[in-house]
């Protein structure tokens, strides 16, 4: 189950690295630290930070990733709702009237 968070997922760093889901982005924060070189020749998913992909393999990733659908439907959306309905999805908090008087 992909939302299972015993599961076990592989380090894209360290490949005999296996971690619990629910563990997972503090390991990568981690292993990448422990290993700066390996680090650097990775680069991080723009739809799941914890995609970790060869350079090179970004674009082909990019295209591929299964997160991409969720953003995308995501904006699309967003778009949809007419602009006033958007903004009005705002904060509605306004402050509590003040009985002080700083003057007197």
């Amino acid at each position: 189950d992909a939302l299972d968070p015993e599961r076990l997922i592989q380090c894209p760093l360290v490949k005999h690295h296996r971690i619990r889901a629910r563990r997972f982005p503090y390991h990568l924060v981690k292993c990448k630290e422990s290993n700066p070189e390996i680090a650097k020749k990775l680069a991080t998913c723009p739809f799941n930070a914890r995609h970790l992909v060869p350079q090179a393999d970004l674009s082909d990733h990019i295209m591929k990733c299964n997160d991409k659908a969720f953003m995308e439907q995501d904006v699309v959306s967003r778009s949809c709702e007419p602009l006033q309905e958007q903004l009005n999805n705002g904060s509605t908090w306004q402050a509590p009237p003040c009985d002080e008087d700083w003057e007197t």
